[in-house]
């Protein structure tokens, strides 16, 4: 269960990154709704900030989709939504 959940917490980053390339939106555009910087932004996809509950769900509801779904990332989610953008 421990190694489970250790899994998880790494994944989310990539997660939020995937998501949000399935969106079409960029980092920029994340980063001014976050108030915060384009490299702050930056940082949580690469793993480099700590993310609080708080901040994922602020994420959440800019990606408009459910913590679990940035949690527990399943590509059958968002078939047919799928739109990558670069970067």
């Amino acid at each position: 269960m421990k190694e489970r959940l250790e899994i998880n917490v790494r994944d989310i980053p990539g997660n939020i990154k995937k998501v949000r390339k399935i969106k079409a939106l960029t980092q920029d555009f994340l980063a001014a709704k976050l108030h915060i910087s384009q490299n702050a932004y930056s940082k949580i996809e690469l793993g480099h900030s700590k993310l609080t509950v708080e901040r994922l769900y602020q994420i959440s509801v800019i990606l408009d989709v459910q913590m679990n779904q940035l949690i527990n990332f399943k590509a059958s989610d968002f078939t047919g939504r799928i739109q990558l953008v670069p970067g």
